[in-house]
């Protein structure tokens, strides 16, 4: 069975969010857990992601939204552990006005290839990160992209429920790094 673990962004994704949704139902899929959701400290979100990880039984997915997305980014120099993949919804922009500015030891994103294989969903109308900036991002860390189309920041707010089609994505996703392959969702 693959092991999970959610990586909420500021606010920890509410009870509306997918993130939250599919956890509830889902006993394989847990959550990595800051001392603050609210004010996110950049060491203390690398030590409790990496704890996460370290408890994980079978190398994870990481299932990250938003802020958790630009941590997994920085994580991954950092840490030498295991993952499966990581599926990246919302990659926010650090350059936009929206970024929050408590997140700012988030931003200098690395630029350079994930090593592990990664799939970024991306909204065509996010508020905190354009389709050029998205674009950018996950050609810069050798994700393939998906356009799920105009659902705002992909959160609560998007009105998306259980969001079935990110699951979808999701299973197909895990079933294609099972496979040792990449590039079956490729959509530029």
């Amino acid at each position: 069975m693959t092991d999970f673990i959610i990586v909420p962004g500021i606010g920890g994704s509410g009870e509306a969010h997918w993130q939250t949704r599919w956890q509830r139902v889902n006993p394989a899929m847990r959550r990595f857990t800051p001392a603050s959701w609210d004010l996110p400290d950049f060491d203390d979100w690398v030590a409790a992601l990496e704890t996460a990880v370290s408890e994980a039984k079978t190398p994870p997915v990481l299932v990250a939204h938003s802020l958790g997305c630009l941590l997994v980014a920085h994580w991954q120099r950092i840490s030498g552990r295991d993952v499966s993949g990581a599926f990246l919804v919302a990659v926010p922009d650090p350059a936009a006005s929206a970024f929050p500015s408590v997140a700012h030891r988030f931003a200098g994103t690395p630029q350079q290839r994930l090593r592990f294989p990664s799939l970024v969903v991306a909204s065509t109308n996010d508020p905190y990160g354009s389709l050029d900036s998205v674009r950018a991002k996950a050609g810069q860390w050798g994700s393939e992209l998906h356009l799920a189309g105009p659902f705002g920041h992909i959160n609560g707010d998007s009105g998306l429920g259980e969001w079935t089609t990110g699951m979808e994505l999701l299973r197909a996703f895990v079933e294609q790094t099972e496979q040792g392959g990449q590039g079956l969702l490729r959509q530029r």
